[in-house]
């Protein structure tokens, strides 16, 4: 499998099930849209406003942990926050936690309860309520966000049509376009179903995720395109052979980028996130790592699937197709006469006919050449006579 896989030879049928990779796709659009509706989305502070406090993590009576922190706050309001997380590694540790809009006193309450469990140690190295701070998110600000980011994301869409109906055709401006939204409702709605946060870094990381998916359906597209220029005139393979030979072609292309892509992106999430502890480097990557998967995925079995199906709406390309299927069925017939030992001939096969023809005339080369030594003719009086001497 892996040798075929390499060497690209057309051994993978992609679009003859293409109707299953359809359904796949389907119930996956279906499901991910389900939970959007029902389940909707986890937002950040930045989206929903809130309350922002932040204090180192080591302290007086050793460093904190975020359970340590949960339990402070929730002694001084008698509620939890809506999140908390430890950033940063040694000395440079932060705790940061999100909640609700707090007015000013519940603030200062909090951060009384804070300093008196953990004392946080500030630059100047003394235990001080002063390292404990605090910031008010307005939700208008991740609302602007959002607004800028679906702009950006219809300038993006407009601008990838034109830009492939002009190098291509659009018919594969379309099943790009098709295969692009497919991969922004699928990330969306694993987001969604996994109950990921939604924040600014989770939008960027969605636009970035775009120009991957693009970049590697075009490269499969101008295989397709190679592969079947002036493919009308033929009647070797059909349009469908044609574009899924092109796909085993670029096949471990694609994955090999995939793959390649990846790394980084894992390694942003270990380190950033892991070993670093920032959450904004996580949303990055989480939305890397899941448009990654999906835009391979849907750039192989979902964009050249589609781009078959709107060419074999052209009468030519059907015409072209019925051809491929005549000439193979009468290869086939001739081969069956072989083999039962007929010599059956079709003067109406233009490929039979010219075989016949060539057979002829080799056979009349052949029968007008003279033998190349000429049998000696016996003298008289039997065997032939000596030389004479002089």
């Amino acid at each position: 499998m892996f040798h075929r896989l390499y060497v690209g030879t057309g051994a993978f049928d992609i679009i003859g099930v293409r109707k299953r990779w359809y359904l796949f796709f389907a119930a996956l659009v279906l499901v991910c849209l389900a939970s959007m509706v029902f389940r909707g989305f986890s937002f950040g502070i930045e989206f929903e406003g809130g309350t922002q406090i932040q204090m180192p993590a080591r302290g007086a009576n050793g460093e904190a942990t975020s359970q340590q922190v949960i339990g402070s706050f929730t002694k001084a309001l008698g509620e939890q926050p809506a999140e908390t997380q430890k950033v940063g590694t040694g000395n440079a540790a932060t705790i940061q936690i999100r909640s609700e809009t707090l007015d000013a006193a519940k603030v200062a309450k909090v951060k009384d309860q804070l300093f008196a469990d953990f004392k946080p140690i500030g630059s100047n190295g003394q235990a001080s309520e002063q390292a404990i701070s605090d910031s008010a998110v307005s939700a208008s600000w991740g609302g602007e966000i959002s607004r800028q980011a679906v702009i950006a994301l219809l300038v993006f869409l407009v601008a990838v049509v034109i830009f492939l109906a002009i190098y291509f055709d659009t018919r594969m401006a379309l099943a790009a376009l098709v295969s692009l939204l497919h991969d922004i409702v699928v990330t969306a709605g694993v987001y969604s179903l996994a109950g990921f946060e939604v924040t600014p870094a989770t939008v960027i990381g969605l636009l970035t995720i775009l120009g991957f998916s693009l970049y590697d359906t075009v490269v499969v597209f101008d295989k397709v395109r190679e592969n079947t220029r002036g493919l009308l005139g033929l009647t070797r393979r059909t349009y469908a052979e044609a574009a899924n030979l092109a796909l085993n072609q670029t096949l471990m292309r694609s994955f090999n980028t995939a793959f390649i892509a990846l790394l980084p992106i894992l390694g942003l999430l270990i380190v950033g996130y892991i070993l670093l502890g920032s959450g904004t480097l996580q949303d990055l990557a989480l939305v890397q790592l899941t448009g990654t998967l999906v835009g391979v995925l849907s750039s192989v079995a979902l964009a050249t699937p589609l781009l078959v199906d709107f060419k074999m709406r052209d009468p030519q390309y059907r015409q072209q197709a019925d051809r491929v299927r005549a000439r193979r069925a009468s290869q086939e017939k001739k081969t069956a006469s072989r083999a039962a030992g007929v010599e059956g001939f079709d003067a109406g096969d233009d490929d039979a006919l010219e075989a016949e023809l060539r057979k002829e005339k080799a056979y009349a080369a052949a029968a007008s050449v003279s033998a190349r030594t000429p049998k000696a003719k016996p003298r008289r009086g039997g065997a032939p006579s000596a030389k004479r001497k002089r």
